[in-house]
């Protein structure tokens, strides 16, 4: 069953709260955050360890459903830190190849639960694994036995699953379940699909299997975002998501964007504290040292701010008209910045915020000045004001 929802956003300030999953809703769709690994591997991209633990405490506040703490097998270092965050509380997960020694690597470390995953596309198989369908099969059977043997809980994800054909993908994720994998992660490892043919395949996935499903979206066409909400809409379960969308080559699915989203085009609902949100997107911005560019949704700097002088005349008589996500609900205020653009109404909703009242000509004029001197700073502005 999908989470089919109005034609629209519906994450409007009238009733906005009603949306929050604080209603009765239909669905609860489960975030799986891999900042810490998938995001990790951005080029150039390397949390220490105290990083790495800040932002597990960081996602448990959050509400995040499962948080995958890393790829054990990777170096000591990875392992030590997996162990370190195991022992806070949370549900943690490590990603693992399908081979013995990694999953060894994931045993030592205590964890619980285990991402196991292996290529099934056949590009995959013939040019990267070098071997056959039968062989991945036997490999996969074979790992998740052995995991299981040793008490992991397992994900499985079938890597590069939509390149692979269809009637042996299902034979895949049958033979995961059966071999007692909990879920089954579909990843769009290159990022090639678009909305239509992403909802299309999990459709199909869904009417073909009785496997619990999520997805894991790259950004490689800047369409993660729209890939996962279309993969819930067609009844995927969860969305494996980065903060800010970190993540090899051009990001994955941004669990800010997907969060939002749900809530708003669909009649799912998640566990996030959405008022965390900003406050770890800037932790992972920083110690990622991945910059947010202004225009980014939802946590960019200018996400909220409007310059317009015909946008904030019609925000300040109702911000509906110009807002379809109340600031508040991230625990953000609007801005309202003076450019080329403003008009009277922005300089006076400025000066007024900061107690200076001026007539309707006075403040004619002064934006005239500001226009002519070419000033927009908002303390330059209080200054020659004043």
């Amino acid at each position: 069953m999908g989470c089919f929802g109005g034609g629209y956003a519906r994450f409007f300030h009238t009733g906005m709260h009603s949306r929050l999953g604080l209603n009765s809703v239909k669905k609860r769709i489960r975030i799986f955050d891999t900042t810490l690994r998938d995001g990790e591997q951005s080029p150039g991209v390397s949390f220490n360890i105290n990083q790495k633990i800040r932002i597990a405490g960081m996602l448990v506040d959050l509400g995040v459903d499962m948080i995958e703490t890393g790829f054990a097998a990777v170096s000591s270092e990875e392992s030590m830190a997996i162990r370190k965050i195991h022992e806070m509380d949370g549900n943690f997960i490590s990603l693992a190849r399908c081979n013995r020694y990694d999953i060894d690597s994931v045993i030592d470390t205590g964890i619980d639960n285990i991402h196991l995953f292996i290529a099934t596309s056949d590009i995959h198989i013939k040019y990267k694994l070098k071997t056959s369908r039968e062989n991945i099969m036997e490999k996969i059977v074979d790992s998740i036995d052995y995991a299981r043997s040793h008490g992991l809980n397992v994900l499985f994800s079938p890597e590069d699953a939509t390149r692979t054909d269809m009637n042996f993908l299902i034979d895949v994720i049958n033979t995961a379940i059966s071999s007692g994998a909990y879920e089954i992660n579909i990843p769009d490892t290159i990022g090639i699909m678009n909305p239509i043919s992403m909802y299309n395949f999990i459709h199909e996935i869904k009417n073909r299997t009785k496997s619990c499903i999520s997805v894991h979206c790259h950004n490689d066409f800047g369409m993660a975002t729209a890939n996962t909400l279309a993969a819930i809409m067609a009844g995927a379960d969860g969305a494996q998501v980065t903060v800010n969308g970190i993540g090899e080559r051009a990001g994955n699915a941004a669990l800010e964007e997907v969060v939002l989203s749900v809530h708003a085009f669909t009649d799912c609902s998640t566990g996030i504290n959405m008022r965390m949100i900003p406050k770890i997107s800037k932790y992972v911005s920083m110690a990622s040292k991945m910059y947010i560019q202004k225009n980014k949704a939802i946590v960019g700097e200018n996400a909220f701010s409007h310059e317009s002088g015909i946008h904030v005349h019609g925000l300040i008589n109702n911000p509906e008209t110009y807002e379809p996500i109340d600031p508040g609900i991230l625990g953000l205020n609007r801005r309202i910045v003076l450019g080329k653009h403003s008009g009277t109404t922005s300089l006076k909703y400025i000066l007024e915020s900061h107690g200076i009242k001026k007539s309707d000509d006075e403040i004619s004029g002064i934006l005239v000045r500001i226009k002519d001197m070419n000033i927009y700073d908002e303390n330059e502005i209080l200054k020659m004001v004043r």
